[in-house]
């Protein structure tokens, strides 16, 4: 990462980057060719091979192999272009955010553990990888894990957090004391098992920057060891623990990547700022980015080309996708128990309070719903609705009466609804005859809904062939001037709603090992009235 103090490369790196901003012990900007009185800061006696003070046309990175220039430095992404830095052009933009930008380096530190955090939540999550041991270094990328532990702890995960070579500064203390009072463990090296895979399910790699050069000492150069000989232990054992490494695997040179081809293979990468060149070489299923504060200044200096951000996301997937094995993907749904003596009697009633449960929950369009219909030729077509009423007397959605669905429910007037809320692991299928609501159901409803949506209803011959997009923003925009006096809008004559009258209900909850809960309701007679039946079905 930015800022970085000790470094990731084993072997044949010359670099070194340094700023005033984040070595305040190490010189003294001002005077830089005065001793330093940093001669027991923790770097110096885990990388004896520094030499302080450093001149001060050191403070950028300097590097004994050619920094290949910027025409090295975008490659290109299934989606788009994506920018990759060299050491010396990493360490210049963290000068720039530090110096005239105005940012800190605990800001800095903050918004990056927050994104490795994000990004991790993102990819795995705390209920199938919730044991993470974050592995942290002396220096600034120790730091980000330190901070990223805490976010994972409050995003659900149990941290853990191997913090053997602490520096002492306030800004690590009182991450260090932060931790402590959430009841995350320290583990000291000697604590930690010699496969890290019987105990964690995610491994966050915190170890070193972009800037070391050497080769790490101990006790990294063991932890390093074990993170790269995890895959040795138990070959039958399904489920290994993850790695995530913080902008560069520990042991990787920053530009040429694994050299030995011996080092750290990470299953996911969050690279920050803008991946460094080494990242091309990372071959592992998930590489994200993080660090969403790169101002347009920096970006049109150093010609980045990085991908948008999702909404409000810190963090955001880039790299080629990787191959998936389908059959291999699968979730291990954790439910509460969902019994017969819990249900109301009523299937309505117990559609409306799990309606309400995704309402509540804020899962987007929690009224979509998959509509199956069948013609005369039996052969079923399926699609995506919104549910506009719920009553007694059933389930309610609107379209034109000239489309697929319609004309397959005017040949045979049966279907079937699915609601599908995967934030809660519960779907619901409806299964019921269908008739067409009242026109005055209708036009109540048509006039109820935004005047463009009015329009668009007149517009769309829905399921018809157009010669092309155009031909449709044509006649919106005519509509859209003749009834821009707000004049009244008339509704289509083939267009109005249906209602689905339930026959048969079947409630799905998910759980662990497919062991799950499947309650269906059926229509009974008895004693001349209708209840409903509960049943309880084999997952």
């Amino acid at each position: 990462m930015w800022r970085s103090l000790v470094c990731k490369s084993r072997t044949r790196m010359t670099c070194l980057s340094l700023t005033p901003h984040s070595l305040p012990t190490i010189f003294n900007p001002s005077n830089v060719h005065k001793p330093s009185r940093s001669l027991h800061n923790p770097l110096a006696t885990l990388f004896p091979g520094f030499r302080f003070p450093i001149p001060g046309p050191a403070i950028r990175a300097f590097c004994s192999k050619g920094s290949g220039g910027m025409g090295d430095k975008v490659a290109q992404s299934p989606a788009d272009s994506i920018s990759y830095l060299t050491q010396r052009e990493a360490a210049e933009i963290d000068e720039t955010l530090m110096g005239p930008l105005g940012f800190s380096v605990d800001q800095l530190m903050e918004l990056a553990g927050l994104s490795v955090a994000t990004s991790i939540a993102e990819a795995y999550k705390a209920s199938e990888y919730n044991r993470v041991l974050a592995i942290c270094g002396p220096g600034n990328n120790g730091g980000d894990g330190l901070v990223a532990a805490r976010h994972l702890h409050h995003f659900g995960y149990k941290p853990f957090v191997c913090y053997p070579k602490r520096t002492p500064k306030p800004l690590y203390s009182g991450l260090v004391t932060q931790l402590e009072s959430l009841s995350v463990p320290f583990l000291s090296v000697e604590d930690l098992p010699l496969d890290l895979s019987k105990d964690f399910d995610i491994l966050v790699d915190a170890m070193f920057g972009f800037s070391f050069h050497g080769t790490p000492r101990p006790p990294f150069d063991d932890l390093i060891q074990r993170l790269i000989s995890l895959r040795h232990y138990d070959q039958a054992r399904q489920k290994f623990p993850v790695i995530v490494s913080i902008d560069i695997p520990s042991g990787w040179h920053v530009e040429e990547g694994d050299i030995d081809g011996e080092g750290i293979k990470p299953d996911m990468l969050v690279s920050l700022t803008a991946p460094k060149l080494c990242a091309k070489k990372f071959c592992g299923p998930l590489h994200f980015l993080g660090g969403r504060f790169v101002p347009p200044s920096v970006a049109e200096k150093y010609k980045l080309r990085l991908p948008p951000y999702p909404g409000t996301s810190m963090c955001v997937r880039i790299g080629k996708p990787s191959k998936i094995d389908i059959s291999a993907l699968r979730e291990n749904y954790i439910s509460p128990e969902f019994r017969e003596d819990q249900v109301d009697a009523d299937p309505i009633d117990q559609f409306r309070k799990w309606f309400d449960d995704a309402v509540a929950a804020g899962l987007r369009e929690p009224n979509a719903m998959a509509l199956s219909t069948a013609g005369k030729d039996g052969k079923p077509s399926s699609r995506m609705v919104l549910l506009k009423g719920v009553d007694r007397d059933g389930f309610v959605w609107y379209t034109n009466y000239e489309s697929q669905k319609a004309r397959e429910l005017s040949d045979n007037p049966h279907a079937s609804l699915l609601f599908y809320w995967d934030g809660l692991n519960r779907q619901v299928r409806i299964e019921g005859s269908v008739e067409k609501v009242s026109d005055e159901e209708s036009e109540q409803y048509f006039h109820s809904r935004p005047r463009g949506s009015q329009i668009g209803a007149i517009v769309s011959k829905q399921s018809t062939v157009v010669p092309g997009r155009h031909v449709l923003h044509q006649e919106y925009k005519e509509l859209e001037e003749k009834f821009s006096d707000g004049s009244w809008i008339p509704k289509p004559k083939n267009w109005g709603g249906y209602r689905l009258k339930p026959e048969l209900f079947e409630f799905w909850q998910g759980q662990p090992s497919r062991l799950h809960d499947r309650l269906q309701y059926s229509p009974r007679e008895i004693n001349g009235g209708r209840v409903w039946e509960i049943e309880r079905l084999a997952p």
